[in-house]
């Protein structure tokens, strides 16, 4: 590629470094990124989050979020990840 020196201009991720040395076809469908570790929201996990959310909301003195997250059925999701799939919501 003749042009390469131009993409060291700019800031790369790891994963655009790894296909910039190895080739450009050497990452599967979304490996490297950190949207393929994540797993999405099902529509059941949706609308428990969104009954225990507004079971909780009126909550005085205490985090929402903890209680919302003791209670959510797959135990596997962090803080952030309730947190942005709310205000998604």
């Amino acid at each position: 590629n003749k042009k390469a020196f131009v993409e060291l201009l700019f800031w790369k991720s790891p994963a655009a470094v790894y296909e910039m040395t190895k080739g450009y076809s050497s990452l599967q469908e979304g490996e490297g990124t950190t949207r393929s570790r994540v797993s999405p929201w099902t529509p059941q996990e949706e609308q428990e989050l969104r009954e225990l959310y507004w079971k909780y909301k009126e909550m005085e003195g205490g985090d929402i979020i903890a209680a919302i997250m003791a209670h959510l059925p797959t135990p596997g999701r962090t803080r952030r990840q309730v947190v942005k799939q709310l205000v998604r919501m």
